[in-house]
């Protein structure tokens, strides 16, 4: 080859070589760090380039076109973990790293009281940016979800009050399955033998102890309110219980007005009309509830069943008798302290 032609041929390697090492530090330059911050969401069964283009319009990649092929060709695409992340734009390859397995999504810790509403429970989901009102819907209809032993329509009642860790992506079915899961850990061997030992079914011990939740002021006193009601039961006395009346109404306990009407409201939760448990239970009881109608104290020192009790001045007064019962009320209810 004439030495010009091989001069030529230096030039245009040296050219390509340039040329080659310019794209690579531009491509390089395209997938390193943008220096951003940002909190991206990636929903459930997005695309490689979909998640590029997320990434992109974040500030934390300048070119969704070379990230989505590195995704495609590293194999990355197809393990992509769904969530709501915070993220640096420190470069394409930290980032994939970090959606495929790298860093947990974010979540939210949310604690469900207990004795709460399913309503409630929503409004707690809602502002935590979660969907309450799906979540709602379903615990009203629960169709498959809904286990064997809920006898009533909804969920009420079973959805275990507690402190709950959920994806800030967790469907309203995800939430409903989590908490139903933790009541059904309640539901032991021992537990099981004791309802039977009592002639409870799920469905009426969660309902009592829904109320029991409600009247008492502490832990210490639901065994003594729950001996109470379980004694009525038993000898078809209304339950008379003032927590069942706002619930069939839709409102707070301080919210009742007797001159107002409301404990004559024609419902199945009127347990001042109605005797028996209501249809179902009146919010979601927790543990110390749910055990305390398992182990109730129904009698006094000297063997008589509990039938009356009330609250005055921060204590429980309870009572065998019903003329005792209205000493008693004259005495630390109405009488002026």
């Amino acid at each position: 080859m004439p030495e010009g032609s091989r001069k030529w041929l230096r030039r245009g390697v040296v050219a390509l070589f340039l040329t080659f090492l310019l794209l690579l530090l531009y491509a390089l330059w395209l997938l390193g760090p943008t220096g951003k911050e940002a909190v991206v969401r990636i929903p459930r069964g997005v695309t490689g380039m979909e998640v590029a283009r997320i990434l992109e319009e974040a500030g934390l990649l300048r070119s969704s076109y070379l990230f989505s092929a590195y995704l495609r060709f590293s194999g990355r695409a197809k393990r992509l973990v769904p969530g709501v992340y915070r993220l640096r734009g420190e470069g394409a390859f930290r980032l994939a790293r970090a959606l495929t397995g790298g860093e947990r999504p974010l979540s939210v810790a949310l604690t469900f009281p207990e004795g709460e509403r399913a309503v409630d429970y929503a409004r707690r989901l809602s502002g935590a940016g979660l969907d309450g009102e799906g979540f709602l819907r379903l615990v009203e209809n629960p169709g498959a979800l809904k286990p064997p032993y809920v006898e009533g329509r909804t969920l009420e009642g079973y959805l275990f009050p507690a402190t709950y860790a959920f994806d800030l992506l967790a469907t309203p079915e995800e939430v409903v399955r989590a908490m139903l899961r933790r009541f059904q850990a309640e539901l032991t061997p021992a537990v099981r033998r004791l309802l039977a030992e009592r002639g409870l079914s799920v469905h009426a011990w969660v309902t009592l102890a829904s109320i029991v939740e409600k009247e008492a002021g502490s832990a210490e006193e639901m065994p003594y309110i729950a001996g109470v009601f379980l004694n009525r039961l038993e000898r078809g006395m209304p339950l008379q219980a003032d927590p069942t009346v706002a619930y069939a109404l839709g409102k707070r306990l301080p919210e009742l007005s007797r001159p107002g009407g409301d404990f004559q409201v024609d419902s199945p939760y009127n347990t001042y009309r109605y005797p028996g448990l209501p249809p179902g239970p009146i919010g979601n009881p927790g543990r110390a509830a749910l055990l305390a109608v398992l182990n109730p104290v129904r009698q006094d020192g000297q063997g008589r069943p509990y039938l009356y009790f009330f609250h005055a001045r921060g204590k429980l007064f309870l009572n065998a008798e019903f003329e005792a019962h209205l000493k008693d009320l004259a005495r630390y209810r109405y009488a002026s302290p």
